[in-house]
Parts: C-alpha cells; sequence; structure tokens
C-alpha cells in the first residue's frame, strides 16, 4: 500500500517553513494574484523562488495555487506568471478554470497540473476526462463519501487528493455567492469575506429594526456555520480509500496551527503504515488538534450527508485548549540558553509546554528570561520581543513554546 502524500496550506514563508520541518511532504500556497485566499498573506515572486528553493533541499515539493474563477483583465496577465512558475520549477499549479488550465499548458509546459477542489470534480466521469486532457491530480470535492472516492479510484488512474482536516464551506465545493453580494468581495476571485460565519436573525417586511432568532436563542443564529472537519480518527478508512495525498485546510491559520496539526497527522500517518494491525488513534494526537484555533469537529460528508449536528447554531467562536507564546530561534548548548521570539504573554513562573519539530517535547516552569540587553525580567510585554530563556532541555530552532488556557 503506498503512503499518501501529506500536504499543508502554506499563507506565507514562516507557515511554509513550519509545516515542512514539522513533517508535511509537500505545501501548497497562492502568489500575490490569481489564488482563492487573497488575505492570507501570500507570497511576492522573490518568496516563491526561495520557497522553491527551501523545499526542494528538504526533498519536499511546492503547489501554487492559480484557481479563480478569472475575467478578462485577469486572463490578460496569467501568461507572463505562468511563465515565470515554469521557470522557477514550481512542481504542481492547481486550477480550477479551464481557460487557465489551457493557458498553463501552453506558458507553463513542465508542471503539474492539478485540478483544483473549486472544479467540483464528484464523479469518475470528470475526474478522468481531466486526465485525458493533461491533468497529473485532481482534488475531489469535499461532498463526497469515502465509497464514492473508493469507486473513483476503482475506474481512475490519475491521482487523486482529499481534504481531512480544517474549515468547511457553506457553498457548494467552496464556490460562494454571499460574499459577492454582501460585501461586493468575490469568494470566487479570491476576496471572500466569510458572510458564512456573521450572526444572522429574521426581520419581517413591515417591522424593520425589529430582530426574531430564527432559533429560540437570544444572541440570534450563525445558519450557515459549519464545524471544521477532522479525519484523524478515520485514517485507516481515509487511506483504504486509495487517494495519493491527504489535504489540510488552512492558508490563513496561525503558525501554530501549522505545526501542530502537520505533526499530528505525520505521526499518525507514520504508526499507521509501520504497522497497520496495530494501528490506534493516541491520545495526544487527539488533545494536539484541540490545542489549535478551531471550531467542534465532523467528518463532513464522508460518512453520510452532514445533519444539524455538523453545524454550530450558538456562535461562531473559535476553541483551542493551548496559547502559541514563543518561537525559538536559537539555542546555545554550552549555555543552555534559547532565543525566543515572544508570540504572547510570557513570564516568569508560568508552566510552558515545548513542543519542536524533531526532538521530544517536554514541560517546564518558566524561571528565567532576559532581556536583548542581558538584564533580568519577569514578563515579556512587547510583539515579537527577543528574550533568552534558560531550558531545562534541548531545544530546536523553531520549536513552539506554549501555555495551557486555564
Amino acid at each position: 500500500m503506498k503512503k499518501p502524500e501529506l500536504l499543508a496550506p502554506a499563507g506565507n514563508m514562516e507557515k511554509l517553513k513550519m509545516a515542512l520541518l514539522y513533517g508535511a511532504d509537500a505545501v501548497y500556497l497562492g502568489g500575490k494574484a490569481f489564488g482563492l485566499r487573497a488575505f492570507g498573506g501570500n507570497f511576492t515572486n522573490e518568496e516563491l523562488q526561495e520557497a522553491v528553493d527551501f523545499a526542494h533541499k528538504l526533498g519536499k515539493k511546492i503547489y501554487v495555487t492559480v484557481n479563480i474563477f478569472p475575467h478578462n483583465s485577469d486572463i490578460a496577465k496569467l501568461p507572463v506568471y505562468l511563465t515565470f512558475l515554469n521557470e522557477i520549477k514550481v512542481d504542481a499549479i492547481l486550477v480550477a478554470d479551464f481557460g487557465v488550465f489551457t493557458l498553463a499548458k501552453e506558458y507553463a509546459p513542465d508542471v503539474e497540473l492539478h485540478i483544483s477542489t473549486q472544479a467540483n470534480n464528484t464523479n469518475w466521469a470528470a475526474v478522468n476526462a481531466w486526465a485525458e486532457l493533461g491533468a497529473r491530480r485532481v482534488v475531489l470535492a469535499r461532498e463526497m463519501s469515502l465509497e464514492e472516492i473508493k469507486e473513483i479510484r476503482e475506474k481512475c488512474s490519475v491521482e487523486l487528493e482529499m481534504f481531512v482536516h480544517g474549515a468547511m464551506c457553506i457553498s457548494y465545493s467552496g464556490r460562494c455567492l454571499m460574499s459577492n453580494y454582501l460585501t461586493g468581495r468575490d469568494a470566487n476571485r479570491g476576496s471572500c469575506a466569510q458572510p458564512c460565519r456573521w450572526n444572522y436573525a429574521l426581520v419581517e417586511e413591515k417591522r424593520p429594526g425589529q430582530y426574531f432568532p430564527v432559533l429560540e436563542d437570544e444572541r440570534g443564529t450563525y445558519i450557515f456555520n459549519s464545524k471544521d472537519m477532522c479525519l484523524l480518527p478515520y485514517l485507516p478508512d481515509v487511506i483504504a480509500s486509495g487517494v495519493d495525498s491527504l489535504k489540510i485546510e488552512g492558508r490563513m491559520k496561525s503558525v501554530h496551527y501549522a505545526a501542530s496539526v502537520v505533526k499530528a497527522y505525520r505521526e499518525a500517518i507514520d504508526s499507521y503504515f509501520a504497522a497497520p494491525e496495530q494501528f490506534e488513534v493516541k491520545k495526544e494526537w487527539v488533545e494536539e488538534l484541540d490545542k489549535v484555533s478551531h471550531r467542534a469537529y465532523t467528518t463532513g460528508f464522508y460518512y453520510g450527508r452532514p445533519t444539524e449536528k455538523d453545524q454550530i447554531y450558538g456562535t461562531s467562536s473559535y476553541t483551542q485548549t493551548s496559547d502559541f507564546v514563543g518561537l525559538v530561534l536559537d539555542y546555545d548548548e554550552k549555555t543552555g540558553f534559547a532565543t525566543v521570539e515572544q508570540r504572547n504573554n510570557m513570564k516568569v513562573g508560568q508552566e510552558i509546554e515545548i513542543f519542536q519539530p524533531h526532538l521530544a517535547g517536554y514541560r517546564q516552569i518558566l524561571q528565567e528570561m532576559y532581556n536583548d540587553e542581558g538584564e533580568a525580567i519577569q514578563v515579556a510585554p512587547h510583539p515579537q520581543q527577543i528574550v533568552k530563556i534558560r531550558m531545562d532541555k534541548p531545544v530546536e530552532p523553531y520549536g513552539i513554546l506554549r501555555r495551557d488556557i486555564v
């Protein structure tokens, strides 16, 4: 059985490095145009070159999203960009529009073409049609069961990719019209305002200003607000479906999210392939997924059509059990001090957890902390302040310091 690729989101360079160092085989990201996450940070052309170089040195891959539904003004600018992606040797381009697909074949002939989930591929005939046109991989729509995916696998030889973790969209295959209608920001050209997460109430035509809850709740209701997807506990079923790539959603999520979710899935996948018959879902993997900001989890469409149990009607808030407080920049083995960039409130006396790409994690009380002038401090109050902290055990660059949320 072939081990599937673990594919992670990368909204910016820091998230890209964290995802790859914590175990992703590949990352998907967007340039400053033509992707569906206009507010996700994204990469300049220079950063795209740096990203490719960084990933390839690790033996890993870069997939670039060019998956908007373009208008004529967008098409005019695409050839230069596609040529650039071909020149810097990205590993694949994700597209949803047939016109973009055709241009990519012409202007990026050396790059694999992957068909985005926005193309809503839900059947084997569509998948095979894309393959015959030259697509190397098809990203399957979220609106499918695992049994349907198995049937596609049996009837198609092209690579298949499926989502296993992250936010669910109210609109079919992510093709939203609400954002454009309510705010003028076109979700299909990368500018979604996420109106599906807003608080809604009912207003009667002749009673302006009187708001009636859609449900009996004084807060109104979030009628479009889905739970987040999480398939880690069902990994054997996912692998048995025969897909080639397991995709994590979240280019706009945090560095903490990128590291934690990727490492949990990395360890779970490796554990399964080390001993499939003895595979068990470890408590620490599930706890790790709870530590990052998320909504309650669901299996989406994979085991049947979603019901009201897969929605959240009372709030659009996220939950998490841990706060990211510092990022390790360096470690001095002789002195036992780590150089840390502060990311949240950090003070002497707190218990912190150290979470790392390769070394084992551990907990300790933060007992000594110094500013960049060598002065002992009790608290690191300034955003991204550089401090030195005495560590009980060795740490490594890109290690995360975090504290429990009480």
